[in-house]
């Protein structure tokens, strides 16, 4: 998947908006950046749990569409959940995404936030619903 388009798609979107970078796609990988800024704090100056699990979705999706075919299928999320384990006040957050599981219907992502010291942060599992184009 070509990055470039990647960073075309998501102008004007919430990846624009949180500063969310894909950094790498590969077949069921994918890894992307996100500042710890005022653009994805919670009021009390700590990254917000909420932006944790939009860069995890994020990753997920983008990740599950490298394995469909786009001219007959299309991906969105289905079910997130999240355990948020490390505070981060500052600097960047790197999520890295791995396949669990690949169906004809589904998909389940594995993915892991760490902080600039590789601590983590967030872990995360999202289900993607692979859906036939009409």
């Amino acid at each position: 998947m070509d990055l470039t388009n990647l960073k075309e798609i998501g102008k004007g979107t919430l990846l624009e908006a949180l500063g969310i970078e894909i950094t790498e796609v590969g077949k069921g990988h994918v890894v992307a950046t996100m500042p710890v800024d005022h653009r994805t704090h919670q009021p009390f100056g700590l990254l917000h749990g909420g932006a944790s699990v939009a860069l995890a979705e994020t990753v997920a999706s983008i990740g599950a569409y490298a394995l469909i075919d786009p001219e007959k299928e299309s991906v969105v999320g289905l079910e997130i959940n999240a355990n948020h384990v490390r505070a981060v006040r500052s600097g960047t957050v790197t999520a890295t995404g791995k396949v669990l599981h690949r169906g004809k219907t589904t998909m389940v992502w594995d993915i892991k936030i760490v902080d600039e010291q590789e601590r983590l942060v967030c872990v995360s599992r999202c289900t993607i619903a692979v859906i036939k184009k009409s």
